[in-house]
């Protein structure tokens, strides 16, 4: 059973939201991916499974943030992604600040 599409909620750097929004905020969220054992190399096999967890979980923070402050979407708009390790634990993990603004779509009248 297919479930239905969610309609989208978070767009990318150059992709446009919707023109109908108001902007109502901008703020900063983070999150990190999941960690690893290894040192993680810039766009090696470790940074890519990192990125991708990364990813999974900013895109989850963002709909929880756009839900929680009555936003309908959000453009992200910068991000920075760094490397973090624990050598006591030799585990290695992404921390990514991600800039973005909070949109309404507009009331009608």
């Amino acid at each position: 059973m297919k479930l239905p599409d969610r309609p989208k909620v978070v767009y990318w750097h150059e992709e446009l939201p919707p023109i109908d929004g108001e902007a109502i905020r901008e703020d900063m969220i983070e999150a990190e991916s999941d960690r690893v054992q290894g040192a993680i190399e810039r766009h090696g096999e470790l940074w890519h499974r990192c990125y991708a967890t990364l990813m999974q979980h900013i895109q989850s923070r963002l709909e929880q943030e756009i839900a929680r402050l009555g936003g309908h979407y959000a453009h992200v708009t910068d991000e920075h992604i760094d490397s973090r390790r624990n050598d006591g634990t030799g585990e290695s993990w992404l921390h990514g600040s991600f800039g973005y603004v909070l949109y309404r779509r507009a009331q009608l009248s």
